[in-house]
């Protein structure tokens, strides 16, 4: 459903254009968008400059209001002031967002990255060929490159890029890549027999043949990143590599030590999820060759998305049931990978120290500190923690404009959001 009005009163400004992609659960179309964003910029270069606002709604009859001279304000609220945004969204009746409906306006641009990921592996190599044919080839989410193709789409039109560069779109498959290898070094450090209900590598084809695939992808990602020719993007996800090992290594020193600090649990989760989702988020930005505080800002978005995400991964750890998480609940805890809800339940629960720090020991111990992090309030304040770190994101994303892309963005930390409400 698509509105334009013209001439609107509103108060002491008249607004001689608005723009209202509003439906329940349609995209916006992105060609209109991108009209629209542009109409309002050449508005700014009049002297008495006309405002264009765009209306996204989620349901007919309750709209958010954004002015493209003023992204971060929010007009829902004038008397008051703005309420976040993820209270806005909380007060909504509308369906959860999918993942196909949210990747809807970059899925041509996810069709063609499914297509050359196989490419980037090579022929040389039958075992390598036939792992990478059973990793991409069982699709996926592909979080990561859509946030990539998201926030190049985002940014591209305020420079004047009418289509993404190559730069762009190799981004996303090295990012797509590196993701990829550090779940497979992840299920053989974890021992992991399942991955999403599926066999693991190292389970079809032994632990030698996954840790090589995964230094494969490591290397050819990092060959592709140099040929991009970018010293600043280079840089920043050579750093995430780096990250990478840190985390493992930072995780492997601090298991069933109940003394791990709730800054160290992020900085941790920081070097495992956030910094990869970060750098695809700046990376993205700095190709489409937006100022630096708008690379500054997007980066902030993909580290406060990815703190978000990791945060409600570790507490659907607790929530979940086997068959939903594909691996036994509680996993996390079992290891001695101390999580932010067992964090926050160590603040109340002395007996909780006394089971993990036996290792779980004693029968039935294992199933008892989960009934203990339960109770004591521990999922709810890792659920208060993991909507502190989206709120930020959405922060982070009103220095965009109004656009089907930046909804989408936004949909993602919701999304997130979702997966424990």
């Amino acid at each position: 459903m698509s509105v334009i009005c013209q001439s609107l009163d509103f108060g002491r400004h008249v607004l001689d254009y608005v723009a209202c992609g509003c439906s329940s659960n349609t995209p916006l179309d992105p060609h209109t968008v991108r009209s629209h964003v542009k109409l309002s910029t050449k508005g700014r270069k009049r002297r008495h400059q006309a405002r264009t606002l765009i209306c996204s709604r989620r349901k007919v009859g309750q709209c958010r209001v954004f002015s493209t001279t003023k992204p971060e304000t929010v007009l829902n609220d004038i008397n008051g002031g703005p309420q976040s945004f993820l209270e806005l969204r909380k007060e909504e009746s509308r369906s959860p967002i999918s993942s196909t409906s949210m990747f809807e306006v970059v899925a041509d641009d996810l069709q063609k990255l499914n297509q050359n990921l196989l490419s980037m592996v090579g022929k040389e190599n039958p075992a390598l060929v036939s792992a990478a044919q059973r990793i991409f080839g069982a699709g996926g989410k592909r979080m990561r490159p859509a946030l990539v193709f998201l926030v190049s789409r985002a940014t591209a039109g305020l420079v004047g890029l009418e289509e993404l560069t190559v730069e762009h779109r190799r981004l996303a498959e090295i990012i797509e890549m590196i993701h990829t290898a550090s779940l497979i070094h992840d299920d053989v450090l974890d021992d992991s027999d399942m991955r999403r209900g599926k066999e693991t590598l190292h389970q079809l084809y032994g632990t030698r043949v996954a840790v090589l695939a995964g230094d494969f992808m490591f290397a050819q990602s990092s060959w592709c990143l140099a040929n991009l020719e970018n010293l600043e993007v280079i840089k920043l996800i050579s750093q995430v590599i780096k990250d990478f090992a840190s985390g493992e290594i930072k995780q492997a020193a601090s298991l069933f030590d109940c003394e791990v600090e709730l800054e160290e649990y992020l900085i941790k989760s920081y070097y495992k999820t956030a910094s990869l989702i970060a750098a695809s988020t700046k990376g993205a930005a700095i190709f489409s060759g937006v100022d630096r505080d708008m690379t500054e800002k997007m980066y902030e978005y993909g580290k406060n998305l990815g703190l978000s995400f990791q945060i409600v991964d570790d507490i659907l750890d607790f929530t979940q049931s086997t068959k939903q998480l594909g691996k036994p609940a509680g996993t996390d805890l079992a290891k001695g990978n101390l999580t932010a809800p067992v964090i926050f339940a160590l603040e109340r629960e002395p007996k909780l120290k006394e089971i993990i720090e036996s290792e779980f020991s004693e029968p039935g111990s294992l199933e008892e500190a989960i009934r203990l992090v339960k109770s004591s309030g521990g999922i709810e304040r890792a659920m208060e923690l993991a909507r502190q770190k989206a709120d930020l994101a959405i922060q982070n994303l009103q220095c965009l404009p109004p656009s089907a892309f930046r909804f989408a963005l936004e949909d993602m930390v919701t999304f997130n959001l979702e997966r424990i409400d």
